[in-house]
């Protein structure tokens, strides 16, 4: 199932040209066009989905062996001493595309800070009631 309007189904299905990196049935990984480091990469499903609350159970289980995968070529080919597997969901967590994807960012030594926070705080008894909170909607 693809998305006609969807320009991720149409660079996942060869209809855009793309940097392509990698293929097989189920995905292409392309570059970012707006790299955050030197060979920032994208996994594209060639299925649409629009974020990981829709992604299909088999897809999902091969995504992240697959980043892996991506990322360990990325040490050995550009030089990279790591590398970021960044996956958004929602406009309040940056995605602006609505086909679920997965970035991976290489990261070199002495490059900028990336997909960093300062760690907040929490008392125990928010942590008790925020982890109650998510038991009870997972068991509805």
């Amino acid at each position: 199932m693809t998305d006609k309007e969807c320009i991720f189904c149409k660079i996942a299905g060869g209809e855009i040209p793309s940097s392509t990196v990698y293929e097989d049935e189920d995905f292409r990984v392309i570059l970012d066009l707006g790299p955050a480091s030197k060979g920032h990469a994208l996994i594209l499903p060639k299925q649409h989905f629009k974020d990981l609350c829709e992604l299909d159970p088999a897809i999902a289980a091969k995504a992240l062996p697959l980043a892996g995968k991506i990322g360990a070529a990325m040490k050995k080919a550009l030089g990279c001493t790591g590398f970021n597997v960044v996956q958004n969901n929602g406009i309040s967590a940056g995605q602006t595309v609505f086909h679920f994807h997965v970035h991976i960012i290489p990261r070199y030594e002495n490059g900028p800070d990336m997909v960093t926070w300062a760690p907040g705080k929490a008392t125990p008894e928010e942590l008790a009631e925020i982890s109650s909170s998510i038991r009870e909607e997972l068991t509805r």
